[in-house]
């Protein structure tokens, strides 16, 4: 059974537990934990009061595959942290967007609303009361909820500033006179254009190890790339990420490795580039006679005697 969802801030293979769970991105876990059990009551098959029967099933599905695993995502002090900086890390992505198009009219209001805090808790509480009343209403208050989060973060990271989304598509006449029946003719609408490429697993894999990386956790970005290493070996954008890990960490010749793997891959790679040329800074202060720190020993064949 799939459980598919592609809107708000799912658009970045981000799951959006706090959309699954109908609650605010800034919930105390006691607020979690009582809405939660509020779900489960709902889509438990003991107590769900869906009257077809394959609702009931897609009920029991949905809670033990989406919103258990939501609800114990929170439940650790640590599971907490780490997610809160993955949404520290998608809220900049966002940020950088240049054409943001919103599908609700609850995250249109709430990228200009003047009070946009308040109105934001305000409206995922609305979406919330009727969440889990139908397998459809699952469905629309999960994307709608997931979009105003993407909003709230994108607003926070600009400081509270209004956001103006480009104006929806206007609907084009689609049809046509013709001059000597004085008929209208129907006119074929042009092709949909092409859907961008969907990211491959180590693209996402980045994004993630990104977030780490702000929040200076490299040894968990570090994790997060090699694992997605072992899938596309020859990504150089995760390579390079990687080498500034190593870097970072004090590892200078992983990282001088990954390097090498990241540029044979795309010579122009701009991290991995940064990482060379902080390795060779280090490098000429240490031919210059310069006290080089102990992590640069293997690249320079130990102390001199």
């Amino acid at each position: 059974m799939s459980f598919e969802m592609t809107k708000g801030l799912f658009k970045y293979d981000f799951i959006d537990q706090h959309a699954i769970l109908g609650i605010p991105l800034d919930s105390e876990f006691s607020d979690i934990r009582k809405r939660y059990m509020k779900i489960a009551r709902r889509l438990h098959s003991d107590t769900c009061s869906f009257e077809d029967q394959a609702d009931k099933d897609w009920a029991n599905q949905f809670l033990s595959k989406m919103v258990t695993p939501a609800y114990n995502k929170f439940s650790k002090e640590s599971d907490r942290k780490e997610y809160n900086l993955l949404l520290t890390a998608i809220g900049k992505r966002v940020a950088k967007e240049v054409k943001m198009q919103f599908d609700s009219a609850a995250a249109r209001e709430l990228a200009t609303v003047k009070d946009w805090e308040d109105a934001y808790k305000t409206a995922v509480g609305k979406l919330a009361l009727k969440q889990y009343e139908s397998v459809q209403e699952t469905q629309d208050a999960i994307d709608q909820i997931s979009e105003l989060n993407m909003v709230y973060l994108l607003r926070k990271e600009l400081g509270g500033g209004v956001v103006t989304p480009p104006p929806l598509p206007k609907k084009e006449d689609s049809t046509v006179v013709d001059p000597k029946t004085k008929k209208q003719d129907p006119v074929t609408p042009p092709p949909p254009p092409p859907k961008p490429p969907i990211d491959s697993l180590a693209d996402r894999a980045c994004v993630r190890a990104q977030g780490f990386m702000d929040s200076k956790n490299y040894a968990k970005g570090a994790l997060e790339l090699k694992e997605a290493l072992k899938r596309e070996p020859k990504h150089s954008k995760a390579h390079g990420l990687l080498a500034m890990c190593y870097f970072q960490q004090n590892q200078a010749t992983m990282a001088k490795l990954e390097v090498q793997k990241a540029l044979a891959s795309d010579p122009e790679e701009p991290t991995a580039l940064e990482v060379k040329k902080k390795l060779e800074q280090a490098l000429e202060k240490a031919k210059k006679g310069e006290k080089k720190p102990g992590f640069f020993a293997s690249l320079f064949g130990g102390k001199k005697k």
